[in-house]
């Protein structure tokens, strides 16, 4: 295995880009919101910060209006094709109500997590990277 390979991604290589297209907005969520929160929590990561410390500093990034927010901030650095995985992802009938934001912004948050879910599965590392690296940029301000 390359040490730049994802080890993750690795566990099932049966998934090819096509594949991938055909997995509903939700099921991309579903996978998105565990690459974001990994992201977000390494980036976090403090020698000095104890748990609880560290799980406010993630709600910062990961809760449903914050991604709503950081959508709204990064749509114009997403692609057509970026934008048209977060309008799906926003637009899926989900079973489930928010606990703690509104309608509109659980939304956008699942079509933030969306988003991550589709780049992750399709392997393009680089461009989580760079949009992560914008979403700092944002947070910082």
């Amino acid at each position: 295995m390359e040490e730049n390979q994802n080890i993750f991604r690795i566990v099932n290589e049966s998934l090819d880009r096509e594949d991938v297209a055909m997995l509903s907005p939700l099921q991309l969520a579903y996978v998105g919101d565990a690459v974001y929160e990994l992201l977000v929590r390494t980036y976090i990561l403090d020698k000095n910060s104890n748990v609880n410390q560290l799980h406010k500093k993630a709600t910062k990034y990961v809760k449903a209006d914050a991604q709503s927010e950081i959508i709204h901030y990064i749509e114009e650095y997403l692609t057509e094709d970026e934008k048209h995985i977060v309008k799906r992802g926003r637009n899926a009938k989900t079973n489930t109500s928010p606990k703690n934001s509104s309608i509109i912004d659980y939304k956008y948050a699942t079509g933030f997590e969306s988003l991550f879910g589709y780049l992750y599965l399709t392997k393009q590392n680089s461009r989580i990277l760079t949009l992560f690296n914008i979403i700092k940029e944002f947070e910082k301000r």
